[in-house]
């Protein structure tokens, strides 16, 4: 994982002061020893990153006893020192949660919703946290994704000015136990990193040859069909040097 997905990381932390950290997995274990440290941590809820060929971040969460659990893959990450925004608010304070109408339109959206409602929102009266509310997440539903925005407010009138950090999540799956089982919905329009990058080259190496073969095709249309018209009595006149020509 690279240095913005780890100060991402660090930023989430900050935002969830209840949480109880855990340092990195072995990679050739299982994702179901998730559960096992969630139970050694008495927490019934996990927020996992898993990070791919140093490019490509994917954020789990999940309920650890009965389920569901949810993969998405995470884009256009901003983090609060890269932003440095205008925006701030005390640390272990409450978040007040704003979500989209859509996010009630359809039963995975109310699903993540109920997620997102379980893991972000800090309990009341949480030895970790204070008893005021100062800064509002906002999960916006765009384009099939969910956009994650964290704004300070500033006034009761509702004047809000934004902290960071920033990302979009695209949901690829959702399980229905902790980090597995049965899959209950599956994004249909989701393409992975790897694929998407796979399809860019094969684009450029395909836009290259044809520019080549239209670069051909124009060299062989203006290619003229006469050369220059050259008359042949100006070279009567000259002479081929001679071994008792002198050069000057």
């Amino acid at each position: 994982m690279n240095f913005r997905y780890r100060h991402l990381m660090q930023d989430l932390k900050t935002l969830i002061p209840h949480h109880r950290a855990e340092p990195k997995m072995e990679r050739a274990k299982t994702l179901s020893i998730v559960n096992d440290m969630c139970e050694v941590k008495n927490c019934n809820k996990a927020l996992m990153f898993e990070g791919r060929r140093k490019l490509d971040l994917y954020m789990w969460l999940s309920n650890i006893a009965d389920g569901p659990s949810v993969k998405f893959a995470v884009d256009n990450i901003h983090t609060m020192g890269e932003l440095k925004l205008t925006g701030n608010c005390l640390k272990g304070s409450r978040p007040l949660l704003s979500f989209d109408p859509k996010f009630s339109e359809s039963p995975h959206y109310s699903l993540l919703k109920e997620l997102f409602i379980q893991i972000f929102g800090v309990p009341d009266k949480h030895p970790k946290s204070q008893p005021f509310f100062d800064h509002v997440y906002t999960f916006t539903i765009l384009d099939d994704r969910i956009w994650f925005r964290n704004f300070q407010i500033l006034s009761e009138d509702g004047a809000l000015t934004e902290i960071g950090p920033r990302f979009v999540l695209n949901p690829v799956k959702i399980f229905a136990s902790s980090f597995g089982g049965l899959p209950l919905w599956e994004n249909p329009k989701y393409v992975s990193p790897a694929k998407y990058r796979r399809h860019m080259q094969l684009s450029l190496k395909k836009d290259k040859y044809m520019s080549k073969k239209q670069q051909k095709l124009r060299a062989e249309a203006n290619k003229p069909t006469k050369s220059y018209d050259l008359n042949p009595l100006d070279d009567v006149f000259k002479q081929l040097p001679t071994d008792d020509d002198v050069v000057v």
